[in-house]
């Protein structure tokens, strides 16, 4: 029987416009996915949520990495707080099963910078019973040591809890360790899933 609902937070709880944001600063579509895909499947991207680096540090390696891009990139890292878009749809429902009764926990990769920026305002954060996020302890998904932290911190039973994540390899990761998992195709396909629970 599901008690607990662990959420990931991008592309779950908020959706992200980095393409608008990149066209926004004046880059063309194909500027826009090139710039896009030499950041996002850098290492770098994944050193971010590691939190093992300075966020200072890493944008500094990725000017000195792509110099032909170099303000770009730096505009793009220091200006997270234009990147992210609310599901307030998504978080009414959130706090629906909250009032049902569930657990609701938050189980996300993400920077300190861009986690700070996007979840500032985000009532999803006064409602969760417990949150762990990967530049906290240095862990990212699909680690099973992430998933077995949120586990032992909040005394949680894997097999009581549904995992909601955008990302296969995560959810699979959980569904390793026992955490029951659905992986989030589309917002309209997440609040179909979330009112199966209520």
């Amino acid at each position: 029987m599901i008690e607990n609902i662990i959420l990931d937070i991008g592309d779950v709880l908020l959706e992200y416009r980095w393409h608008d944001m990149l066209t926004d600063y004046g880059l063309t579509d194909e500027e826009a996915n090139k710039v896009a895909g030499l950041m996002f499947n850098d290492i770098l991207w994944h050193e971010l949520d590691l939190a093992v680096m300075s966020h200072d540090e890493i944008i500094h390696t990725y000017m000195e990495k792509y110099p032909e891009h170099s303000k770009t990139l730096q505009w793009f890292l220091t200006h997270g707080e234009f990147m992210h878009v609310k599901r307030e749809d998504v978080w009414e429902k959130v706090a629906k099963l909250k009032e049902k009764g569930y657990g609701i926990y938050i189980l996300s990769n993400y920077s300190e910078d861009l986690f700070q920026k996007h979840t500032h305002d985000a009532p999803f954060i006064g409602l969760a019973d417990g949150m762990v996020v990967s530049y906290q302890i240095h862990l990212t998904k699909p680690d099973e040591k992430i998933y077995r932290y949120l586990l032992d911190k909040y005394n949680l039973k894997a097999e009581e809890c549904l995992f909601f994540d955008d990302r296969e390899e995560n959810t699979e990761g959980a569904r390793k360790l026992g955490i029951n998992a659905v992986t989030v195709t589309s917002r309209e396909f997440l609040l179909k899933e979330l009112d199966k629970l209520l």
